[in-house]
């Protein structure tokens, strides 16, 4: 063992939003444990801060939906403590059904609205066009509405729990990174990093795209992947009113919402990219993912947005946005205690959801970290749901990245 740098209950490894949502809770709930956040760049850089940031909380997927409902209220919780506004903009989700597939889903969807209470009814084509005049109609089958659903500034929400989380105790330790897990047999006793040791309890595990390759030190197979999400934001134009609501377009698989004063979208590309943890730099942001700004992905599903949104052939591209989500074959977290191992706790698989669930995800890993009981139901996330599984291997790789491009909600 090298020299002690730090000792602590928690060392958390990553500093975007789960990992500084989990330091919150842990601060909160276990006041006078000392817990540690490292990140060898800066807080909420990677992933986070890229983040289209729709922070729904009715969705097909039940489980997440308790996560999701978390977040909201902490929001008000940290804007107590904080003495500000995180101006969450609560705008409400369009739901447009074009099929008869689509159009079950939908009725399925307002029926899981009304088993958790959130409200939601339908609306008519000329209705939801009033909300959003970008929005064409015309093939809609079925509209829904639930006027409580949000979107935010990502960044924001993760320095909001890490303001709070330091207020309350935590260390943040930025520029300095993680470089492996210390082991004994099968205890994880903490971090090596270039200062020295970091000796804790728990180690938990939120580095998002790197994740896999922790894993990999102690023996675990984690079953997710690095896939690229993008979006892009066009123009500004006054038929992108400030307030609008999200719309979703499943029959496109496309969401899209307002952005001062522009619109940001997304939609699923025919060939997502999945990437080993092998080959992504340290810094996120030296990463090529695109090297023509999505425009050959865009072009090829180009016309599945246009039923709905006519004048994206006209309206000029401002910006292309694009970083990493841990994807699994069936849209699902990958997340829990680590199998085989003692006191290492995986926050990882955010599937495109990890800003909208951050606040469940840091209220579970914080109790489990504690030694309690984890208060939601992560079956569905089970680590060793898919057997044995190479995480590096372009096989592995490649079902990921399928997961995503036939992705139709969520």
């Amino acid at each position: 063992m090298n020299k002690q740098y730090k000792k602590a209950d928690v060392v958390i490894i990553g500093g975007g939003v789960f990992g500084c949502a989990i330091a919150y809770y842990y601060t909160r709930n276990n006041p006078g444990q000392k817990v540690i956040v490292l990140d060898r760049n800066e807080l909420c850089n990677a992933a986070t801060s890229h983040a289209a940031a729709l922070v729904t909380k009715i969705r097909a997927k039940k489980p997440f939906i308790p996560l999701s409902l978390e977040t909201y209220q902490v929001v008000a919780e940290m804007e107590k403590i904080l003495g500000e506004s995180m101006d969450m903009k609560f705008s409400g989700v369009i739901h447009l059904a074009a099929s008869e597939a689509r159009l079950a889903e939908l009725k399925e969807l307002m029926e899981i609205a009304a088993e958790f209470n959130q409200p939601a009814h339908y609306i008519s084509p000329e209705e939801a066009h009033k909300m959003s005049p970008w929005l064409k109609t015309d093939e809609a089958l079925s509209i829904g509405y639930m006027p409580d659903e949000a979107y935010c500034d990502p960044y924001l929400l993760g320095t909001f729990f890490s303001r709070c989380a330091k207020l309350q105790g935590a260390e943040f330790i930025q520029g300095l990174e993680a470089l492996n897990l210390i082991m004994d047999g099968n205890d994880i006793l903490g971090v090596h990093t270039k200062e020295g040791d970091i000796i804790a309890g728990t180690t938990i595990v939120a580095s998002g795209a790197w994740a896999p390759k922790f894993a990999r030190e102690a023996g675990v197979s984690l079953p997710m992947a690095p896939t690229r999400s993008q979006y892009w934001i066009t123009e500004k134009n006054n038929i992108f009113p400030v307030n609008s609501p999200i719309v979703l377009l499943p029959d496109a698989q496309a969401y899209a919402r307002p952005e001062g004063g522009s619109l940001l979208f997304g939609i699923r590309e025919r060939n997502s990219l999945s990437v080993s943890a092998d080959l992504i730099p340290s810094n996120v942001n030296d990463f090529s993912f695109s090297p023509d700004k999505g425009v050959q992905d865009l072009s090829e599903v180009i016309d599945r947005l246009a039923r709905f949104f006519p004048k994206v052939y006209d309206i000029g591209m401002k910006y292309y946005v694009a970083g990493f989500s841990g994807y699994t074959p069936d849209n699902n977290l990958s997340m829990g205690v680590a199998p085989g191992v003692n006191h290492l706790l995986m926050a990882t698989g955010c599937v495109g959801a990890g800003i909208s669930v951050s606040g469940g995800v840091g209220l579970a890993f914080a109790e489990l970290a504690a030694g309690k009981a984890n208060p939601y139901d992560f079956s569905a996330f089970d680590l060793q749901r898919f057997g044995e599984v190479d995480p590096f291997s372009p096989e592995w790789l490649e079902r990921c990245a399928r997961a995503r491009s036939t992705k139709v909600s969520g």
